[in-house]
């Protein structure tokens, strides 16, 4: 039957580790000291344990060669523990050791003296994430069987070891395991039954101590913490009654402040108010000139509609009486019809923009009457706040003469003390003097204790006028935001007198190219049909000049050329050259009156 070499290995080093510990406690305790490094069952222990941590040891390359190292695994624990730092660091510093084995040798007897060794190892074992890197799957660490070793470390805690980790030599030390301490006759078993369950007693009695032990710091740190938690709660106490006193002084002083800036906001709101009452007419003159302009603008357009309907029957007559060219003038009329058209859509345009422009102004006006509001609310706030602060002071007035008649009261007390002494032999009179002094102090105890409670009312009311100005602060802020929002509203209103202005000039523009199509009617519809099978394109599938490739807007017009059929924009077709079907001067684009040029320059005929 077939066996995995590596469960034998685990199995045996398993059984070596169950020995040599076993063995190290039996001894320990016979001993009945504390154990030196030279102690051969520890020195044979910490060898078992080199075996055992490593097993399974991945192989790293390096420039001398292929090498094996303990300290990486157990470099870990100062991660996972940090009380483990101290170890590691003692290691690192030691000047003796110069291989990573000699570390990890060293680490186990410190971790061994420290009496820690099962706890670090248990919380390495628990973290199989971090050891796969280190080891190999089939590795002891990574078993049961380091589980069950870690288990029985439990039980060296009963002993104490003196080691010296400087003298030893730890990087040339061979680990070689003697199988000779371990073989034992009946009568050592037997006494080793007996030594076993004198172990478990001692054992059982040193944990109960430890655990009473561990109870009693627990209990100490508590009552050190109390003790503290008071001392430093009597010192604030102290500090705090002191503190008040001058911020007595300082809410005062911040009352004054407080009234001086409230005067101001109240100076710089009436001043911001009238401001925007004089933009707000300015605004309103303006609006209305537009108004009037604009309106005057639509009746000039709609008397020249007028004038070109009139001019469209008397074509339509003319058409009549012309029967050989009358599919010729048929698609003229039709392109003057969308010429119209097109006009009419930007006079409906220009009426919403105007109704826009309504609009903002009546935001304008609703946004200056609610500002108006909550100025009158805030002056308001600011004279309840004055009212509060005039009740304040009354009361800070009436608090101070109390506290001079508590003094008073104090230094008559003081007095009547001194005539008792003078006045011992009167005894029946010192007596009844004493019961009323005793009745005095106890008024005055009383009068201090409500002074003290009104102090607490008035620092109280002092928070809530600071609370009072904070809102006073954020609702100037937000006057602020209401004046870069009319800010923001008056450069608005400049854009929209801008695209008037340039709407404006695009109805001009308007009106003189419809007294320009009225006389060309009769010349530029024999060059609809153009030559060529060139074929006239329609308005709405141009979006851009065709030479210059510049957007078309209001401002930007759209213009055929008589030659071609493409649409251009004033700039590009501002040319004017008679054709064979028109002979009147007709809109020709750049390049065709260039062509049209050369052509006449070749035949002058």
């Amino acid at each position: 039957m077939l066996t995995d070499p590596m469960a034998m290995e685990r199995t045996n080093l398993l059984n070596m580790a169950k020995l040599s510990i076993k063995g190290l406690i039996e001894s320990a305790l016979s001993f009945g000291r504390t154990l030196d490094s030279d102690y051969p069952p520890l020195q044979q222990f910490f060898v078992v344990m080199e075996h055992c941590l490593k097993h399974g040891l991945k192989v790293k390359k390096s420039f001398l060669g292929y090498n094996k190292s303990l300290w990486g695994p157990l470099e870990l624990v100062e991660k996972l523990c940090p009380e483990a730092a101290e170890i590691s660091a003692s290691v690192r510093d030691l000047p003796g050791l110069k291989t990573p084995l000699g570390r990890a040798r060293a680490w186990l007897r410190l971790a061994l003296m420290q009496k820690r060794l099962a706890d670090y190892l248990r919380l390495l074992i628990t973290r199989k994430d971090l050891l796969s890197d280190f080891y190999e799957t089939s590795a002891l660490m990574l078993e049961e069987e380091g589980a069950v070793i870690v288990g029985l470390l439990v039980g060296l805690n009963v002993i104490d070891a003196n080691l010296c980790v400087k003298g030893e030599d730890l990087d040339s030390q061979v680990g070689v395991i003697d199988f000779s301490m371990y073989l034992k006759n009946d009568i050592d078993d037997y006494r080793s039954e007996e030594r076993n369950s004198q172990i478990a007693s001692i054992l059982d009695q040193k944990n109960y101590v430890e655990e009473l032990n561990r109870q009693l710091n627990s209990t100490v740190h508590g009552l050190q913490g109390r003790v503290d938690s008071l001392e430093k709660s009597n010192s604030k106490l102290i500090e705090e009654l002191a503190i008040a006193k001058n911020n007595i002084i300082k809410l005062q002083e911040e009352n004054q402040q407080l009234r001086s800036e409230n005067n101001l906001i109240l100076l710089k709101a009436q001043q911001h108010l009238e401001v925007t009452q004089g933009d707000v007419s300015l605004e309103r003159d303006t609006y209305k000139q537009s108004r009037q302009g604009l309106d005057e603008m639509y009746n000039e357009a709609r008397r020249q509609l007028k004038e070109e309907c009139q001019l469209r029957q008397d074509v339509e007559n003319e058409l009549v009486v012309q029967v050989s060219m009358k599919q010729e003038m048929e698609l003229a009329m039709k392109l003057l019809e969308k010429d119209i058209h097109e006009k009419q859509d930007t006079l409906i345009g220009l009426r919403q923009q105007l109704d826009e422009v309504k609009a903002i102004n009546v935001e304008m006006y609703q946004k200056m009457q609610s500002s108006s509001e909550e100025m009158k609310k805030k002056n308001d706030m600011i004279s309840r706040l004055e009212e509060k602060t005039n009740q304040i002071t009354a009361t800070m007035k009436q608090l101070e003469q109390r506290l001079q008649e508590a003094e008073r009261h104090r230094t008559s007390a003081e007095e009547g003390t001194r005539r008792f002494k003078l006045d011992f032999a009167n005894k029946a009179d010192s007596l009844q003097r004493q019961i009323e002094h005793k009745e005095k102090l106890q008024q005055l105890e009383t009068d201090l204790k409500i002074e003290r409670e009104w102090r607490q009312t008035l620092q109280n009311d002092l928070h809530r006028e600071k609370d009072t100005v904070a809102q006073l602060g954020t609702e100037a802020l937000q006057i602020n935001g209401l004046k870069k929002e009319f800010h923001r509203l008056q450069d608005e209103n400049i854009q929209l007198k801008n695209i008037c202005e340039d709407q404006e000039q695009a109805l001009e523009e308007l009106g003189s190219k419809l007294s320009e199509y009225v006389p060309l009617k009769h010349h530029f519809c024999t060059n609809c049909l153009f030559q060529g099978g060139q074929v006239w394109l329609k308005d709405k599938d141009a979006t851009h000049c065709k030479m210059c490739e510049k957007e078309f807007s209001i401002s930007r017009r759209k213009h055929h050329c008589r030659n071609c059929g493409e649409i251009f924009c004033n700039s590009c077709s501002d040319n004017e050259l008679p054709l064979p079907a028109s002979p009147k001067p007709v809109r020709v684009c750049d390049t065709c009156h260039a062509l049209l040029l050369q052509r006449c320059s070749s035949n002058p005929t």
